[in-house]
Parts: C-alpha cells; structure tokens; sequence
C-alpha cells in the first residue's frame, strides 16, 4: 500500500478535469512543461502532497495539512486492510482453498515467482572446531551460483541416529571486529552451543547484510535505491531463498531427522523465520522472535522507521502480516516479543495472535500457537530463549525436561569463521541487481489485433498489481467539488477547485488560461514535484499574491513569471 498513494489521485483528477471543462477536439493531458505559441492553452496545476516518509509517523502529524492528510490516509488504509485481513475465512475449507493462492502471492512478493532453479549448492567445509559436548563445522555453500552463504553447523557428539534439527538466522548483530567480518553466526553463537548440548544439530547462517561476505538490506532505507521496489527486489527474498537452501543442506546430512527441523531467530532473524517456516513446510515448529506484528504499528504508529527493508515484503497484494503467521497453521508456532519491544509494539502483535489464532481453531490445534511476552526492550534476553527451548523440547522431541542450563558463548570469533579469504566470484555484494529477473523484452505487434491483445495483458496487470490500490468510483465517493476562487488579472483567468480525490484525500486544483477563451486546443496537466511547486509559487506570486496567501511562498521572480 506505501507506493499506492499519490498514484490514486490521478483517475479521479482526470475524472474532475473533464467535469471542471468541457473536452475540447485536441483534449490531451500532459506531467510536462506548459505549452505556449500557436495552442489556445488551459493549464491545470494541481496542489501535490509530498511524502516525507513511508510511515503516517505521529511525530509529523500536525505539522502541515499535507502530513494531516497523509496521515490521515494511511491510517484509513491500514485499518481497512486490518479489517479485512481473514476475515472472509469462515471454515477450513475456506481457509485451504485459500492458502494456496496466498502462499503463492508471498513467494512473488518476496521475489521467488517463479522459484529459482535449484543449483548445486557447492557445500565446503573449511573447518571444525570442537568442543567436549560438540563440534562445529565450518561451512559455505552455494544458494545460487555466486551466492555465498557461511555458517557453523554444530553437531552434538555420540548421536547415535538422526538428530532434531534447528535452523537458526541471525539478526542484524555486528559480527566485526577490527574491520574484520565473522559474520552474525559469532555474537548469536550461545544458540548453537545450547541446542547442541541438548542433542539438536543447529546450523546458524550468516545474513547477506551481515556476513562474512558484505551484502546490503538497506537499499531504499540508507541508499536511496527506490528502483528496488518497481523491480520487485526485496532483500527479504535473498534471506527466505538462503534459508530454503539451508534446508536443502540439511536434508543431505545423515546427523539430520528430516522430518524434524524447527526455525529459530530474533529480530531480522526472527522475520525470516517467518518467511521460511511460511513458505516451506518443511519447517515442523517455529519460534520466531520479535520479528512480527501488524500493519497498523509499522505504518500508523512508525516503527517502519526502525526497520530495514529485509523486513518487508513488497506488498502488492496489500496484506497484513497476520497472512504470513497463518500459513505457518496448523505447525507449532510460538510468537514470542517483549512488552517495551519499540519496533515491534506489544499491542500489535496481540492483535495479530488474536488473528491467527481463528485459523488454529479450525484445525483444532490451539495448543499448536502460543503467544510468548516477557518484560524488555529489543534484546536477546535470556527469558526469551528459555521459552523457545521448552517449545522445540515438546514439539521437536516430545519432552518437557528442566531448563537448568543458560544458553552462554564458549569460542573466540576467530575460530567460528569460514573463510580465510573471500572468493572472487561472489556475488553477494551485488545480488539486488539480478536476484529478481528483469521482465522479458516485449515482442513488437505486428497488427492491431495482436496489439490490442497485448495492451489488454498490459493493462490487466497494472491493475491488479501496479496500481490495485486504487479505489473504484463507488470506494472513491463524491468529488464533492468547491470552487475558492476565480479572477482575471494580466490577461489570464486563474481559478482554483478544491476536490475530494478518495477519502481523506483533499486536493487543490489550479487553472490558468487566456481570459476570454472560449475553446481550448490544448489541456496541459502539470503534477509538480517539491521544486516545481516552489518555483510555481514564486511566479504565480507576482500576479496573484491575494489568492495565494494561504499557501507559503517564496521571494517573487518575475522572470519566472513571464515563462508562465
């Protein structure tokens, strides 16, 4: 929904344009530069809101009416997709019949449709390190050609047969030292070591951001590389396809019960948790840590601001993320958080248990979804492991023993690292440009018919992806139409509208023309960006300051003016 804002104006302004002024036989609309010389001009200027930010944030409600509105917007949108998150599952049939269709809207949304091949993973073991309970491999592998994944498989010693098995993704904790990278596996190594003492294998990997090999999350958050979205790059696809191939290793150890491995992690850790244990069934219990909660928190309340983009989607089907914890339904799922969690707040996600918990009632595996809240901050605590443990004990093993034993680090981050120098045909650092595929190259009709064909396709698909956030005429409402003023000054008629575009969405409409015109050849739309509308202001200024003097303007520039 975060790109759909401004793009809903526009079918409604068009809507008013043709209502404001009659078509004329030249009716054409145009983003560009107003037109002069031989055309008999109407020049349309509509009063844009900018985004400052993704999120409807409190801290910028109320310093202007365009953050108000916005605002204001994103809160109307949030609730509505609250309200109809699930809501049309009434049996379970409903609810499977469903969940494929939704199961495949994740896999695109996270850029995996169509789902890589899977190639050979190349796993290299380039070490181990033991200790008196267990030893821990150090291994890469391979999750696309190039795609370097590291991490520490940790192997308790004297299994006798295959063991439960946990996967466990790192967060986003800093794993350097003096400019060397050891991955995130190090700091979260107490994990690894506490489940092989108690007779799991774990296998922690390093994240892309985060390993040992440099890779960034933070493409549209610090990079400003906004192309990510209209590619359908999100790193959260790189993550949940480098954990399916840790799977994939997995099932080709013989120290590993296939047909009991659990998905563990916090934080960012916590939300790939959730992509995978979503995605691949596979995964028999998960415990995702202060990786979830809903829409409302992330959009109206700004905790999208503590966040990087490995945590999120691109939501072109418009979800709450209550979708994503039920598809994990009816495996064991533990959503586990902190009470005083900022970027994940404690009221979301109740709300989103409160959601998921009607599709385990269907399955009537309510014992098989537990809501874990301890009291803290963002922080790998230890009350917060402890739960995750006893979850994996009862639906892992089958056992309800007593946790008497912290889970603590025991190796130098030296001796947990793979590699001793980085391959020279990796990827990693640039695995956005070519993760998710470019679209092919269209084929040229060679009539109208096949021409029509197409745009239909085309056009199909902008509506129900690029652009399915936009209301229909019914949702959109009355236009409700006000004019605030009209004059004649300097041989132009300058008038303004003011309209309602959808609701919550209140717009300023300006028009220019030649005053006595009575037929136009030529409609110019002008959508001004910050800049445009600073220097339209400044000229429009000279002429008409009275009209303007609800709006903040800038020093005059007539010369500016004359090109008006």
């Amino acid at each position: 929904m975060f790109r759909q804002a401004n793009e809903n104006l526009t079918p409604h302004l068009l809507d008013f344009i043709l209502r404001v002024k009659k078509p004329c036989k030249a009716n054409r609309v145009s983003a560009g530069p107003t037109m002069s010389g031989r055309f008999s001009c109407v020049v349309l200027t509509l009063l844009c809101v900018c985004l400052p930010c993704l999120a409807a944030d409190r801290s910028v409600i109320g310093t202007s009416h365009g953050d108000r509105m916005l605002a204001e917007y994103f809160r109307a949108e949030a609730a509505k997709l609250r309200d109809q998150c699930l809501a049309d599952v009434k049996t379970l049939d409903d609810w499977k019949t469903k969940r494929q269709v939704y199961r495949k809207q994740l896999f695109e949304m996270v850029g995996l449709d169509p789902l890589p091949e899977k190639t050979d993973l190349k796993p290299v073991v380039t070490g181990k390190v033991e200790h008196d309970e267990f030893t821990v491999e150090k291994i890469h592998y391979q999750s696309r050609p190039g795609l370097y994944v590291t991490g520490n498989l940790y192997i308790p010693k004297g299994l006798e047969k295959p063991a439960p098995t946990i996967l466990y993704v790192c967060g986003h904790a800093v794993g350097t030292k003096n400019g060397i990278r050891y991955g995130n596996k190090a700091p979260y190594q107490h994990h690894g070591a506490w489940f092989a003492q108690h007779g799991y294998v774990c296998f922690i990997i390093d994240t892309v951001h985060r390993g040992e090999i440099e890779g960034i999350h933070h493409g549209t958050y610090r990079y400003k590389m906004w192309w990510w979205n209209s590619r359908g790059y999100t790193p959260a696809g790189t993550e949940a396809w480098n954990c399916i191939r840790a799977l994939d290793y997995l099932q080709t150890r013989k120290e590993v019960d296939k047909d009991r491995i659990g998905v563990t992690g916090r934080s960012g850790g916590g939300a790939y948790s959730w992509w995978l244990a979503a995605l691949d069934d596979r995964i028999k219990a998960a415990v995702p840590v202060a990786g979830i909660t809903d829409l409302q928190n992330h959009v109206v309340d700004g905790c999208v601001e503590g966040h990087c983009d490995c945590m999120y989607i691109v939501n072109t089907y418009r979800w709450d993320y209550a979708l994503v914890a039920a598809l994990v339904a009816p495996r064991p799922l533990l959503i586990s958080n902190s009470d005083k969690d900022s970027i994940f707040p404690l009221d979301g996600v109740i709300r989103l248990h409160e959601k998921v918990r009607n599709i385990y009632k269907l399955y009537n595996a309510e014992k098989n979804l537990g809501l874990h809240i301890t009291e803290g901050p963002h922080k790998d605590t230890q009350e917060l492991r402890i739960h995750a443990f006893v979850w994996f004990n009862r639906f892992l093993k089958g056992d309800n023993p007593l946790i008497d034993k912290p889970a603590v680090p025991f190796f130098q981050w030296t001796q947990l690292k793979v590699f001793d120098e980085l391959p020279a045909d990796s990827i990693n650092s640039r695995i956005q440009e070519s993760f998710t595929p470019k679209a092919p190259q269209p084929l040229v009709p060679q009539s109208a018919d096949e021409w029509a064909k197409q745009r239909k396709v085309w056009m199909k698909a902008l509506r129900e992806k690029s652009f399915r956030g936009w209301p229909t005429q019914a949702q959109a409402g009355s236009l409700d139409t006000r004019q605030v003023f009209s004059v004649e000054r300097h041989g132009i008629r300058f008038s303004a509208f003011d309209f309602t575009s959808q609701p919550h969405v209140r717009l300023r409409l300006y028009i220019a023309h030649r005053a006595g015109l009575d037929k136009a050849d030529l409609i110019v739309l002008n959508i001004l960006d910050e800049q445009g509308w600073t220097e339209w202001l400044a000229a429009m200024r000279v002429g008409f300051a009275d009209e303007l003097n609800d709006q903040t303007l800038p020093e005059p520039n007539e010369n500016a003016f004359k090109r008006i």
